[in-house]
């Protein structure tokens, strides 16, 4: 079943700048916030709580406190994260695997796609101690054409990573970072008894990350673009791996 909405009813909400000492490149002082104040159509109110459902409000997730610092998903806006997205995605250890390098409008492209959509995928920058330093995308994965190629569960919630600066990799904080997101979820989705990832199965150091962070490996999948390692991190199983 297609969950997509019409697209005319699909809107870009402003947001408001506010502080919580979060470094944006380029601006200081920029914290995403959405206004209800700014929304007047009770249409598109509606519209807008249906897309939240689908992830139970990833904007309202709120931080996590890591081993690394305080950690905090914060919804992409592209008119403030492009460049740096854009910039990561063009890391040679990012091209491999994302596919999204060249111009900034590749990386807008698959952004866009995603914002202008039903609110199944959520793109957000990993805010750790108010620096921006990672890239996520959690979706889900019982919605996802993802769900054709394994045995998928109604509510499964997958996430990718990129940790953007090449200064922050190698050193742990994907696995510290993928389980403080994996237990945030299924602390923020009641409904979702499983978190899904599916890196693609030549990336060692992605699955060591995934490993690491209390995912079990599953299966190897074919999916259109890659072959990829299933892993899944399961509630019942959190407080053991």
């Amino acid at each position: 079943m297609d969950l997509r909405l019409p697209d005319e009813l699909i809107a870009f909400v402003p947001e408001e700048a506010g502080s919580d000492g979060t470094r944006w490149p380029g601006d200081e002082t920029a914290q995403p916030s959405v206004s209800p104040t700014a929304i007047r159509d009770t249409s598109l109110l509606s519209v807008l709580a249906a897309q939240d459902d689908l992830l139970d409000r990833v904007a309202d997730w709120g931080p996590i406190d890591t081993s690394a610092g305080v950690f905090h998903l914060v919804p992409v806006r592209i008119e403030r994260d492009l460049p740096l997205v854009s910039r990561w995605m063009n890391d040679p250890a990012a091209e491999a695997f994302w596919e999204l390098s060249g111009p900034p409008s590749v990386t807008e492209g698959h952004l866009q796609a995603q914002l202008a959509g039903d609110g199944r995928s959520v793109p957000c920058i990993g805010v750790l101690d108010g620096t921006p330093m990672s890239y996520w995308e959690v979706y889900r994965a019982d919605l996802d054409p993802l769900a054709r190629h394994y045995p998928a569960r109604p509510h499964d919630t997958g996430v990718h990573l990129l940790v953007g600066a090449v200064a922050d990799r190698g050193r742990g904080l994907g696995g510290l970072l993928l389980r403080s997101v994996a237990d945030l979820v299924l602390a923020r989705r009641t409904s979702c008894a499983r978190v899904i990832a599916e890196p693609d199965i030549r990336n060692t150091p992605s699955i060591a990350a995934f490993l690491t962070a209390g995912f079990r490996f599953s299966a190897e999948v074919d999916l259109p673009a890659k072959r990829a390692a299933l892993m899944v991190r399961d509630r019942t199983l959190r407080h053991l791996m």
